[in-house]
């Protein structure tokens, strides 16, 4: 960033002047983002229309030049105008110079930088995905505005996928996966806790609303190589990342929650550098209050963890926002560099939000720094940039130098031609489905069909035969008794009287009332004897 700051009070007689004049004004010296102080964030500041798409696009032009990768979201289109260089015939060629006159900034040149565009619905931009398992179940409660008990149950379902080696890539793998949860909440609850129905359908239902409003495009593979956010073009200068952000900005929740997870893929993956001579990576966060807002303390935790340690990696953040009460306090203490733009004070809650704003910055003892915020105009702003050592310096009023690439949107077919020449296309553009949770519980429900049918079949076989055997003894037994009263009535009409009348009587000795009258008879032989 180079800038000059213009004085508003004069230096009184007799001070050792060290301005110079230029144009009948007083200005000091050039005001620099040091790039050995860059990794410890920043802050752009200001009401809408005052000029902080332009400071972040000439502190983008900066990065790239000096050699470092930036990623930054494009919520109104006009910071593709990165990839195209500046018209020296244009309307604006003539403000432009002016004001490179006022600041003295002599080594203005146009120029386009290199960029890469990304999108999470694949239309203006390489397609960004990533995992439901890399999102976690945190962030994705915090997607999904979960309560505790919900949060609870997609931590259960996530350990499970763990356990039970069911890779969750896409949003149907989730859904396959809490379905099974439901399904098994009996066994389940016995050791990780109750398990309702009921909060399983809550999550379902806001899955489904995600998934409507593009989220089943965010989920999937190939997930984004954090390794294509850190490229370099053939002079070295740094890859600009525009992430097109206008349609995504419809679904602020999946804004921030991407732009979070993008900052915490970061913090995990790269090696820790100290206090390099510039940062690794500059990552700009627009409109981020969408982070914070109905943020839970969980939440807001991890973004001051992150920001607190991410510096160590060599990655800078940079929130952009019209208001610092926007950003936690805690947040907003590591924030070391900072552009003010105007702020509009017309309520109470205003005025208070513009008075903690002015005692955020060291004080300058030429001017009041609150009556300074309200009075830049578009294209100044209010500055404390941190110098050597780390300590942050005075607060000082200043104009902010052109951008060097077009300002502004590009056309459709700029815009596809870059993506054309990115060569990343062949790498994301094409969506891969592999084998996954959802095909994994597929399988095992199809498998356990098979088993019970065979099971069913089985059975039904067995009570078959059960049935024909014992069908079969009946009718046997049937025919028996049939055989021998057919014989005993044709015997019986083929016989005399009198073997007809000595059967009969063998037929009654056998019996019960002819074993007792043989027991008399010989009873009477053998007590008589």
């Amino acid at each position: 960033m180079v800038c000059r700051v213009r004085w508003q009070q004069r230096g009184r007689q007799g001070e050792q002047r060290y301005l110079y004049r230029w144009g009948g004004e007083d200005y000091a010296e050039k005001q620099y983002l040091s790039l050995g102080y860059a990794n410890r964030h920043g802050l752009i500041a200001g009401a809408t229309g005052t000029g902080k798409t332009v400071t972040l696009q000439i502190l983008a032009e900066g990065f790239s030049a000096a050699g470092v990768p930036v990623i930054l979201s494009d919520v109104k289109g006009d910071l593709s105008g990165l990839a195209v260089s500046g018209d020296p015939g244009g309307k604006l060629h003539q403000p432009f110079t002016e004001r490179n006159a006022r600041i003295g900034f002599d080594t203005f040149d146009y120029d386009r930088f290199p960029v890469t565009f990304w999108d999470l619905f694949g239309q203006q931009g390489h397609p960004v995905r990533t995992t439901v398992a890399e999102m976690g179940p945190l962030l994705l409660s915090r997607l999904l505005e979960l309560s505790e008990a919900q949060e609870g149950i997609l931590n259960i379902a996530f350990r499970l996928a763990d356990e039970q080696g069911m890779p969750l890539l896409d949003l149907k793998d989730l859904q396959a996966l809490l379905v099974w949860v439901g399904q098994s909440r009996a066994d389940l609850s016995l050791r990780y806790g109750n398990i309702s129905v009921q909060s399983v359908g809550a999550i379902q239902r806001r899955l489904l609303v995600l998934e409507n409003q593009g989220g089943a495009d965010f989920f999937g593979e190939p997930a984004l190589d954090l390794a294509d956010l850190m490229r370099f073009d053939a002079e070295g200068r740094g890859m600009i990342n525009i992430l097109a952000a206008d349609r995504l900005m419809h679904s602020p929740r999946l804004y921030a929650t991407f732009l979070l997870w993008l900052l915490s893929e970061l913090f995990e993956s790269l090696p820790e550098v100290g206090d390099p001579e510039k940062p690794k990576l500059v990552f700009f966060f627009d409109e981020a209050h969408l982070l914070f807002d109905d943020a839970p303390k969980a939440l807001v935790d991890k973004v001051e963890q992150v920001a607190r340690l991410i510096r160590s990696k060599g990655v800078g953040v940079y929130f952009v926002t019209q208001n610092p009460a926007d950003v936690p306090e805690d947040v907003l203490g590591q924030l070391g560099n900072r552009v003010q733009h105007a702020l509009r004070a017309f309520t109470a809650r205003d005025r208070r939000a513009l008075r903690l704003a002015a005692e955020t910055y060291r004080d300058n003892p030429r001017f009041d720094t609150e009556q300074a915020i309200l009075q830049v105009g578009v294209g100044e702003a209010v500055t404390s940039m941190l110098q050597k050592k780390g300590v942050p310096g005075v607060v000082e009023r200043t104009l902010i130098r052109p951008p060097s690439s077009q300002l502004g949107p590009i056309t459709g077919a700029q815009r596809r031609a870059v993506i054309d020449g990115s060569g990343l296309g062949g790498k994301y553009d094409l969506r891969i489905d592999r084998e996954s949770a959802y095909e994994i519980l597929a399988r095992r429900a199809a498998e356990a069909a098979i088993a019970a049918e065979e099971a069913e079949a089985a059975e039904e076989a067995k009570d078959m035969k059960q049935r024909e055997f014992t069908a079969a003894r009946r009718y046997s037994a049937d025919r028996v008794g049939r055989s021998t009263s057919r014989s005993i009535r044709s015997n019986s009409r083929g016989d005399t009287v009198t073997e007809a009348l000595g059967k009969a009587l063998v037929r009654e000795l056998s019996g019960t009332t002819g074993k007792r009258i043989v027991r008399g008879v010989l009873g009477g032989l053998f007590r008589s004897r």
